[in-house]
């Protein structure tokens, strides 16, 4: 299925154009959001979502009361989306074992009660999939269980990385993962992960979730 484009993608690419044409030149400052609306007939609310897909792209630099600049005329930066689609297995899941020690770290030193009753529910929904042996269910409330103390870490670069990786690396664990056996035999080991996190024991959590990831053997 293609993706439709949005009015911001459109005025996105036709400002990404000028810029490539020479228009706008680096460090040249864009026209102010008044005059950007006029030029393409948009409302604000589009011009500004055009920018700050620019800006993501790494083309645009936005300066709080001062106005938008060009940053660079080509854009080389891939979105990280799509770089994740593409990337190997192997390698995404690396970044999940580290992403995961320091999420655990995290977790334990900003959690909140109400995130400690999220990351409790999905250990527990982990369980009962596990005891049910229903593999897809298992995986759902793993990566679940992971990304509430991805949230709970407080860091929201961490967490995002951490579910967009996560996404990729799904059917990937269902090819990896004929039953639900491993998942009964690590409850206890996330579970000890969980109690580190509520004790607040930001090595502990660390630890654990080294043993969970495979760095240290358990």
């Amino acid at each position: 299925m293609i993706r439709k484009k949005s009015l911001a993608d459109e005025v996105a690419s036709r400002i990404q154009e000028q810029i490539s044409s020479g228009k706008y030149r680096v460090n040249e400052k864009l026209p102010i959001e008044p005059e950007l609306m006029k030029s393409f007939g948009v409302g604000r609310s589009t011009i500004r979502e055009a920018i700050k897909i620019l800006a993501n792209s790494g083309l645009l630099r936005v300066q709080q009361g001062i106005g938008t600049f060009v940053e660079q005329s080509t854009s080389n930066r891939e979105p990280m989306d799509q770089r994740l689609k593409r990337a190997k297995v192997q390698d995404l899941d690396e970044i999940r074992q580290l992403l995961e020690m320091k999420i655990a770290e995290k977790a334990a030193l900003y959690r909140t009660d109400s995130d400690i009753i999220a990351i409790r529910g999905h250990l527990e929904n982990r369980k009962r999939a596990a005891a049910a042996g229903l593999i897809e269910d298992c995986i759902e409330a793993d990566v679940q269980f992971h990304i509430a103390i991805a949230e709970a870490s407080k860091n929201e670069i961490l967490a995002d990385l951490y579910r967009s990786v996560s996404i990729h690396l799904k059917n990937w664990f269902l090819q990896t993962h004929p039953d639900a056996a491993v998942f009964e035999e690590t409850y206890n080991i996330h579970e000890q992960l969980l109690k580190s996190i509520i004790a607040g024991d930001a090595k502990k959590a660390w630890s654990v979730a080294a043993k969970i990831t495979g760095h240290v053997s358990q």
